[in-house]
């Protein structure tokens, strides 16, 4: 409907949203249509009433302050099949009651083309039940408000949820960049020895973390940490774990303060840090100390799955160990191993995400699968890589990390 806005609001209520709703009157006999009006606004309804259909504008879509519209269906001047299609491609969402002075099949089946709510012989005999089909028109009106308004908040509220998902993982990313640059050099080659890593975290960040360094000409210490958790809690915790041994490291170094030579202190030492930390965060862990001099290997393990592999001529062994993980307990004990090691080998160590992506279905069958593949695929590190499929994961279900410690006599 075009043209300017023509309303004639009846006489007895001013233009105001009543309680009852709000209804406009189309009729083009404005003594009908003043008469129908004084009955909708006795029954406590708002009315508005329009003569001139051509030229009256009315919006009928969601944000429309009408609740329901009476109508005639013999208004002169109007082609119902015209105004059908124009109303299909309008977003109507106003109900509507459709009027007529003659009951047959026809006007009924046209009254309902168009969409109308209900339909009522003229005169109306019945006036309570309009007025009870204007009632329901209205709580249908106002439902499908609410239910706007609603759609309308949640949009606003994913558009926030994007915004603040889409920082959030740009903070990811930039803690997973920290996180990739406090990993050590890759592969580290040192006369015979060689040592490299791979870290495959499940989300940005990582709970898994290995490190290794230099103590002088002689040592090199090296660890595993797999903390409890994922995500950028799991993640500030390694940071911690790799404070902590970068400082002893200076102690030897400035003070003479030989712990870092010590798998167990150095596990005592973490155990007190993430319990004064206070937050819920432990760790599993596997220290150690390669002495390239003597070829001789000292090693401690907390709690840690799967255990340290050791593949030389004679096969591949797990390297026992026990201890609690650190974090858990003030007085916890560890032990510490110490072995001669071949002029050939291949340590390894494996945070528990890579049990997760074996095919055996138990703990036990993983650990013999696990060790089969060492046994089977022992050449250097990136052929067990491949063999294991970790050069294949894009999305892990656990952090993965992987430190490999290699010499060839």
């Amino acid at each position: 409907m075009m043209g300017v806005v023509s309303r004639r609001m009846h006489p007895s209520k001013p233009f105001m949203m009543a309680s009852n709703g709000s209804v406009l009157v189309i009729d083009d006999d404005p003594a009908r249509g003043a008469a129908l009006a004084d009955f909708v606004a006795s029954a406590g309804f708002t009315t508005q009433v329009v003569t001139d259909v051509n030229n009256s504008s009315y919006s009928l879509s969601s944000d429309s302050d009408l609740d329901v519209i009476l109508c005639g269906l013999d208004l002169k001047d109007i082609s119902w099949g015209e105004a059908r299609r124009t109303l299909c491609e309008m977003d109507v969402q106003v109900p509507a009651i459709m009027f007529s002075d003659v009951a047959d099949a026809d006007r009924m089946m046209m009254a309902l083309r168009l969409g109308a709510s209900d339909f009522f012989l003229r005169p109306v005999e019945d006036k309570g039940a309009l007025v009870r089909s204007m009632e329901r028109c209205v709580r249908q009106r106002q439902l499908r408000r609410k239910l706007q308004e609603s759609r309308q908040r949640l949009e606003a509220a994913n558009i926030e949820l994007r915004g603040t998902v889409q920082i959030l993982e740009q903070d990811q990313q930039a803690g997973r960049q920290v996180q990739l640059r406090m990993l050590p050099a890759t592969p580290l080659v040192l006369n015979d020895y060689v040592f490299s890593h791979t870290v495959i975290p499940s989300l940005y960040l990582s709970g898994d973390f290995t490190d290794y360094f230099t103590l002088g000409d002689r040592f090199v210490a090296f660890f595993m940490a797999d903390v409890s958790g994922h995500g950028s809690s799991s993640a500030f915790a390694t940071i911690l774990l790799k404070n902590l041994f970068a400082r002893k490291r200076s102690d030897l170094l400035r003070r003479n303060d030989d712990t870092i030579l010590s798998p167990v202190a150095m596990l005592k030492l973490a155990n007190k840090e993430l319990l004064d930390l206070g937050v819920g965060k432990f760790a599993t862990m596997v220290v150690g100390l390669l002495n390239m001099q003597d070829n001789m290997l000292r090693y401690s393990v907390a709690g840690h799955l799967p255990q340290p592999v050791l593949v030389s001529e004679e096969g591949a062994r797990y390297l026992r160990g026990e201890g609690p993980a650190v974090g858990i307990m003030d007085d916890a004990h560890y032990e510490e191993h110490m072995i001669d090691l071949p002029e050939s080998f291949m340590l390894a160590l494996f945070s528990d995400g890579i049990l997760e992506i074996l095919p055996p279905k138990n703990l036990i069958e993983k650990e013999k699968y696990f060790l089969e593949v060492f046994e089977q695929t022992a050449d250097s590190p990136e052929e067990l890589v491949t063999r294991l499929g970790l050069d294949r994961v894009e999305t892990a279900p656990d952090d993965i990390a992987a430190l490999f410690i290699s010499k060839q006599g």
